[in-house]
């Protein structure tokens, strides 16, 4: 059974309560528990981890190493700026998808770039709660096809 680890960046432990006009007003563990079911029903375990943290989440990355088939990332504001969590992405090798509940991109414009993205097999925005499950699924078709 193909590994998943689903991370969360700061912030997000308060969705739901953040900016509902645009986050929506699901909370994080509501959109976990549907993750888990999809992941379920995909045929893939999947661990959960949030953290407002970056040292929290590089910690994460790296113990993922070896263990992890895939990595889905919410980085929250890192998305921008955190160099440390990209290079732990690269580091580690395991394909990463990027997610973000609203579209970045048509968003404030520091919000525009992402240092994530350049070591990220792909990037999904915009789509409210249902860009995890999205991201989720194209996660694992991509490792089915490198497996295939």
């Amino acid at each position: 059974m193909k590994q998943i680890l689903l991370l969360n960046g700061p912030n997000l432990n308060m969705l739901g309560i953040r900016e509902p006009g645009i986050y929506g007003s699901m909370s994080l563990q509501t959109i976990i528990e549907g993750l888990e079911k999809k992941a379920s029903g995909l045929g893939v375990a999947l661990e959960t981890f949030q953290s407002n943290h970056e040292g929290g989440l590089i910690d994460k990355i790296h113990a993922a190493f070896g263990v992890k088939d895939g990595i889905l990332f919410n980085p929250g504001a890192f998305t921008h700026y955190s160099y440390a969590l990209r290079d732990a992405i690269s580091t580690v090798g395991i394909p990463t998808v990027e997610v973000h509940i609203s579209n970045i991109h048509k968003r404030e414009s520091f919000r525009h770039t992402s240092v994530i993205a350049p070591v990220a097999i792909g990037q999904i925005a915009g789509f409210g709660a249902d860009s995890y499950e999205l991201g989720l699924r194209a996660l694992v078709q991509h490792l089915e096809r490198v497996e295939g």
